[in-house]
């Protein structure tokens, strides 16, 4: 920060002041510092009362006369007048100053800590606009300081004081000055200073505050507003070097906790507050000595074993069990927004936090360990754990999935016997799943099923073998009743060797991939196996994932095979993913290619991995089905899998479906009308929504087409949000009957451009950005900025390769992400 510039920037300072008559230290520059930058308020009864911000800067106090004071709400900006550079000592200075002198009256010191900029403070200055945070006694979080433009003849330097909207941010209630009228490091009133009654106590900051204080300091700060998680990308091996920090993959819930107010929240992954269902760890988190915080963990379950298992949790929620949180991140501490700092240092201010609560049980820190990656990797199997979790020492917490954080799983492979199959109800396969078990004295134990990683020819293999092998009775001791239920019993002779990643608490196994048969080893040398023996890299599994039928050509004109498609998804997943995650699909499937049979999938069926999730929706009929949606890049994958060609998603997420998060307009041209037609009509819809207040992005479809996505805040519910979309698209078609229609009818649209707003209904899809088409040559819905589409000649531009390319370069909707836009009253009136 630096200002008008003298010799000696104290020069003015010293100019003014006869030190043998007035207290005021004399002005020495002190030493430049880059950090603990001091900051102090200053209550000045002079001519006229104010308060002087003063923050440290270039070994002086840069200083402004803040007329009636800082506020605590952000719609109040407080007028404050720059004045001349003070010394350093100043901040130490309480007092009168003499009536003649210059300044003359009672200076108390109001507030006094530390400061730290946002951004090159510098720069801020000479621009005229500058953030910083002040860890203050009184005052904390973020402000700015917005420099105002002369008046004509004005000589003094007018700036702007504002409070940031964070959680120090409070926008009724008394002001902050009416609040605190007694000195911050004496604890005299103004009276008292000007009468020079002595400091009470001698030091009222030394004076620790009583318990009741803190409450109702800590009473006053909202809990941090939600944020999305940093997620983490699947790979297969361990990383090298001391640049990262590996940490126990725990196997239970992501919870970020907001502390504020004297209280705690507890909210997923994907923002559902789910304090209720984790009462004892938002009770636990309430007690943590600080007056707001946002951190990021895993709930488990708080069982006697060294492992955290999925299965374990679900028990103890619902059987009101013990819980633990590990809590592995600090994304802000006391209004401080720490996201921006290297993770090495939030996770040093994370341990001092945790430390607060004297050896808690329920909360607890997650270590970690610098560098030596597999070691750990190979320890953490060992122990019966999930994985680990490495994650970039120096990164700062984006809040996606970006290769900052990796996820790296223990697998396990073994042999089981196979004692029977789930029969399936689709043509030509003549299983869903194998029953599996191992010999445990004399009896056959079951542990679960298999139903993934099934090539054509295996199918077949074992179709014959399981008829020839039925038999009535079941060959297991117990099998659940809903497995045992449908289940086809088979004389147990044939082992299977299976790679899974662990066991459940019933001994099952879970995410099972099949292998293939041993015909090598007898059925009644199949014993469960104590060692975790992990399965070297299969080039076929991606995610966890293996790719069945790797080399089967599913886009003949580009030679493009399946495998190759799974390895285009697990290349975007990080930018698709975003998109998808969390959103109803509807699936567009050609198992034998493109050029084969395809068909929608909305609805799920029998056979569908458990990387495909489900949810019970009810249609509009008043029946109820199973829909599909997936949560990460096993989910994407494991659609591939099955082969998926499209992805379809819905305008809202599973946690909010009345709620859209986005509009979808899509410029639907008539056959023999040109591109250059198409796209003018999208800078057309882009301008028209500018006027009415919303942003929006352009992406080409693959097809003939442009979509228009207008991102939301989640404020309007689907019926105003689908009206509005319809009377916005009307409204282009009513002025421009010639070129625009907006009814799907074909003879409407003869010559025109459909505006089909359509998908902005419950129920309705649009194509996912980055999902390949079923058409030739592999086009790719691509998000493009509005600068690229200028150039564009075609819709369907890029193909699978074409978008790999483009990975290497910036993402052109990266901005959209700090958008906060919603429907309101006046654009809808401007449409009526």
């Amino acid at each position: 920060m630096s200002g008008k510039q003298t010799s000696d920037p104290l020069a003015d300072y010293n100019t003014r002041r006869d030190f043998s008559r007035t207290a005021e230290p004399e002005g020495r520059r002190g030493r430049r510092r880059a950090k603990n930058l001091r900051y102090l308020i200053q209550k000045h009864d002079a001519r006229r009362l104010h308060y002087d911000l003063r923050l440290e800067w270039d070994g002086v106090l840069k200083s402004w006369a803040v007329t009636k004071g800082p506020s605590l709400d952000p719609g109040q900006k407080r007028l404050a007048v720059r004045t001349e550079d003070h010394p350093l000592s100043y901040g130490d200075f309480e007092g009168t100053i003499p009536k003649d002198e210059y300044g003359g009256g009672t200076v108390m010191m109001w507030d006094t800590g530390t400061w730290e900029p946002i951004g090159d403070p510098g720069k801020g200055f000479e621009e005229g606009k500058f953030h910083f945070i002040l860890h203050g006694e009184r005052l904390g979080g973020e402000w700015i300081l917005v420099r105002m433009a002369p008046k004509k003849g004005e000589k003094r330097e007018n700036w702007l004081l504002m409070k940031a909207r964070d959680d120090f941010a409070a926008e009724r209630g008394r002001e902050v000055t009416a609040r605190h009228t007694k000195s911050v490091t004496t604890g005299r009133t103004m009276r008292e200073i000007a009468t020079d009654a002595p400091a009470k106590n001698d030091s009222v900051a030394a004076a620790p505050p009583t318990k009741e204080a803190k409450k109702a300091e800590k009473s006053q700060v909202k809990p941090p507003r939600f944020v999305k998680p940093q997620l983490a990308r699947l790979v297969s091996d361990a990383p090298d070097g001391d640049d990262w920090l590996n940490e126990v993959k725990f196997d239970g819930y992501r919870c970020l906790v907001a502390v504020g107010g004297g209280t705690a929240r507890c909210y997923t992954r994907s923002g559902l507050d789910w304090t209720e269902k984790f009462a004892s760890v938002a009770e636990a988190c309430a007690n943590l000595d600080c007056r707001s915080a946002l951190i990021d963990g895993e709930v488990v379950a708080a069982d006697s074993s060294a492992t955290s298992q999925f299965s374990a949790l679900q028990k103890a929620l619902k059987s009101g069990g013990g819980l633990r949180y590990y809590a592995f991140d600090l994304l802000s501490l006391d209004g401080a927004d720490l996201r921006k700092k290297p993770l090495i240092e939030r996770k040093a201010r994370l341990a001092g936090l945790i430390e607060s609560l004297k050896g808690s049980r329920t909360v607890q820190y997650s270590e970690h360990v610098r560098g030596n990656g597999q070691r750990v990797l190979d320890a953490i199997c060992e122990a019966g754990q999930e994985g680990i979790i490495a994650k970039k020492a120096d990164a700062p917490y984006a809040g996606r999935r970006n290769g900052d954080w990796l996820k790296i799983k223990c697998t396990r492979r073994q042999e089981f016997v196979i004692g029977g199959y789930s029969p399936s109800d689709k043509p030509g396969r003549p299983f869903a799943s194998l029953l599996l078990g191992t010999s445990e004295t004399g009896r056959l134990r079951y542990r679960g099923r298999v139903g993934t990683g099934f090539s054509e020819r295996t199918m077949e293999d074992l179709a014959g073998a399981l008829s020839g092998s039925e038999r009535k009775t079941m060959p297991f001791d117990a099998v659940p009743g809903d497995i045992a239920r449908d289940a086809r019993w088979i004389t147990p002779k044939l082992v299977a060797e299976v790679d899974f990643s662990e066991f459940t608490s019933d001994g099952h196994v879970r995410h099972a991939v099949f292998l293939g048969l041993r015909d090598d080893k007898e059925a009644g040398d199949v014993t469960l196996e104590t060692s975790k023996d992990r399965s070297p890299v299969d080039t076929n599994r991606i995610f966890g994932v293996t790719i069945s039928s790797p080399d089967r050509v599913v886009f003949p004109q580009q030679g493009l095979t399946k495998l190759e498609l799974a390895r285009y998804y697990e290349a975007v997943s990080e930018r698709m993913l975003p998109f998808v995650e969390d959103r109803l699909l509807s699936l567009v499937r050609c198992p034998q290619g493109r050029r084969k049979s395809c068909f929608y999938q909305k609805h799920a069926s029998d056979g569908f991995p458990e990387e495909i999730r489900r949810m019970e929706i009810r249609e509009s009929s008043g029946e109820t089905d199973d829909y599909l949606y997936v949560t990460d890049g096993a989910g994407l994958i494991s659609a591939v899998q099955m082969g998926t060609l499209e992805f379809h998603v819905w305008w809202s997420r599973i946690d909010a479906l009345e709620r859209p998060d986005r509009l979808v307009f899509d410029l639907d041209p008539d056959e023999g009308l040109s591109f250059d037609c198409v796209r003018a009509a999208a800078f057309e819809t882009r301008d028209r929504l500018s006027d009415l207040g919303l942003k929006s992005l352009a992406m080409v479809t693959g097809g003939k087409g442009i979509h228009i996505v207008v991102p939301l805040v989640r404020r309007t519910d689907a019926e105003d949000a689908g009206a509005f979309a319809e009377k916005f698209a009307r409204s282009i078609a009513g002025e421009e009957p010639e070129r625009y229609t907006a009814t799907m009818s074909k003879a409407k649209r003869k010559n025109r451009i459909f505006i089909d707003w359509l998908r902005n209904r419950r129920g309705a899809t649009a194509i996912a950005p980055y999902s390949t088409r079923a058409r030739d040559g592999a086009p790719v819905a691509t998000p493009v900025s509005w600068e690229e589409l200028k150039s564009l000649k075609a819709a369907n531009t890029f193909h699978v390769a074409d978008v790999m390319a483009r990975l290497k370069y910036a993402d052109p909707w990266a901005e959209s992400g700090d958008w906060r836009q919603s429907i309101t009253v006046r654009m809808r009136d401007a449409l009526r």
